[in-house]
């Protein structure tokens, strides 16, 4: 069975964009991310698990989001990557476009993070 599926990642994407609408999205990335994994943002930082979890529940809530051309690219057995086109919206300000990349790998059996990468769209 290839827990690796394009609905299985993108599962795990929307929740994690629905706990970043919450406020909660350090508590949820803490958990989804293997203990090595980092996030590379769009402007340059480069932050590991216990930064996420400890600083993402501060940073302010977005209002809405939407996930367009999503696709799923295998790497391996037991690991892929989810790529899609991302609008993040929060009240008052310009939305946040951007192309993310999450590489999923299976650990144990469960579908972690190892990676999650941001490029900002430029028109």
């Amino acid at each position: 069975m290839n827990d690796l599926t394009l609905a299985n990642l993108l599962e795990r994407e929307h929740l994690g964009w629905q706990s970043l609408c919450r406020g909660q999205g350090g508590d949820f990335h803490g958990g989804l991310m293997t203990p090595d994994a980092v996030m590379v943002l769009v402007n340059g930082m480069v932050l590991d698990r216990s930064t996420i979890a400890s600083t993402l529940n501060a940073a302010p809530p977005w209002t809405s989001y939407r996930i367009t051309d999503e696709h799923v690219v295998a790497a391996s057995t037991g690991a892929a990557a989810l790529v899609y086109r991302a609008a993040a919206y929060r009240a008052g300000q310009e939305p946040f476009e951007a192309l993310m990349s999450s590489v999923y790998c299976l650990v144990d059996g469960r579908i972690r993070l190892a990676l999650y990468q941001q490029t900002t769209v430029t028109h």
